[in-house]
């Protein structure tokens, strides 16, 4: 039996490159033919020894597209538009896996988190769906945590307020955001070593520094390191950002009539982090459970959450953006039930969505497509 010929495109970016690193790692490319096409360097030599192609195609090329069983895209959704409908005009009846989220809600394509709605990829595959689309990070990372419970049908409502890192925004802002850190110290280096220097001196001239005409903010528009940005993704014009509209909408979508709708809100804030998103999640239960229960369910959600027991140790140690980075775990920790109303729990989760916010769940579903 002939191989799946597969087509990436965008595989030189953050999301692409995690892709691409995980899938050697689990030996994903001996079960396909992988073909690598580009956007912008047409013809030059393929970097990988696997690839069955020796030049790097084009990938605005309709007619080199076609020849793909399957198109896995990272180049996001500005490409997405470019290409997407383009192709499947020209009778091309393929696969479309896309981590952009221009196509997440379209009716004939299912956003994939398959520890979660596998059933669903199922039987939408048996269906004749194959537009098949990563979810929002946070989103995928809040349904993973909180699997053990919607799973059984316990959850009334989440509140989901979000710590997202500086790589959701993309691999320049990361950059930005180092030389943002490396300008504030610049600022200060002198009277940081000089232990008798008066901290509120110190805090005055970062303050000013803040201002700079050379303080590079050219991504984020505002200083991130040293601050906050409480605001991601476009404005709605109801109070809402985009970022938050996707946490009810999307969720729903990737539960479908598999689970129980229950309703999603919150706040989404850019904090300091290079990468992985943290999440200060409030749940509304719909029976009374005890904590021990809560906990028992949780771990038993899925293979990839990992409980960090509440204590201040415990918290300060292993719960963080650098315990979870370039890892599948989802650690999940701070649970404790609230004295705000009956059936009310507070947790804390952290997640690389590099993982399985973006690329874990598009090598999935790659993997289980080619079996």
């Amino acid at each position: 039996m002939s191989k799946f010929k597969v087509g990436f495109v965008g595989w030189r970016g953050m999301v692409g490159s995690v892709l691409i690193s995980r899938m050697v790692q689990e030996n994903d490319f001996k079960n396909i033919s992988s073909f690598f096409y580009t956007t912008s360097q047409v013809g030059e030599k393929c970097p990988f020894s696997f690839s069955d192609c020796d030049k790097l195609l084009d990938g605005y090329n309709l007619d080199e597209l076609k020849k793909m069983d399957i198109i896995l895209t990272c180049q996001g959704s500005d490409y997405t538009k470019k290409v997407y409908l383009d192709l499947r005009d020209s009778g091309w009846n393929g696969h479309w896996i896309d981590a952009a989220s221009h196509l997440r809600m379209e009716n004939d394509a299912i956003i994939i988190l398959d520890p979660v709605n596998r059933d669903l990829i199922d039987s939408s595959f048996k269906q004749g769906i194959k537009t098949w689309v990563g979810g929002n990070c946070t989103v995928s990372l809040m349904l993973l945590a909180i699997h053990g419970l919607v799973k059984e049908n316990l959850v009334e409502w989440v509140s989901s307020m979000t710590y997202q890192a500086a790589s959701g925004a993309g691999a320049n802002n990361m950059r930005e955001l180092l030389g943002q850190m490396g300008y504030l110290y610049n600022s200060v280096s002198d009277l940081l070593h000089d232990k008798n220097s008066p901290i509120l001196d110190i805090d005055e001239k970062v303050s000013e520094s803040f201002e700079g005409k050379d303080f590079p903010k050219s991504y984020f528009g505002e200083a991130l390191a040293g601050s906050v940005i409480p605001w991601i993704d476009s404005d709605l014009g109801n109070g809402q950002s985009k970022e938050e509209w996707k946490g009810p909408n999307e969720t729903l979508k990737i539960l479908n009539t598999n689970y129980e709708p229950f309703k999603v809100d919150g706040l989404c804030v850019r904090i300091g982090t290079m990468r992985c998103h943290s999440q200060a999640i409030t749940i509304k239960l719909k029976k009374d459970l005890s904590e021990e229960n809560v906990l028992q369910k949780i771990s038993n959600g899925n293979d990839w959450v990992k409980l960090v027991p509440n204590d201040r140790e415990n918290s300060i140690h292993n719960l963080s953006p650098t315990k979870a980075s370039g890892k599948l775990d989802i650690l999940v920790g701070r649970v404790r039930k609230l004295n705000l109303d009956n059936n009310m729990f507070s947790l804390f989760t952290v997640g690389d969505q590099l993982l399985w916010g973006a690329a874990e769940p598009l090598r999935r579903i790659l993997s289980i497509i080619t079996k």
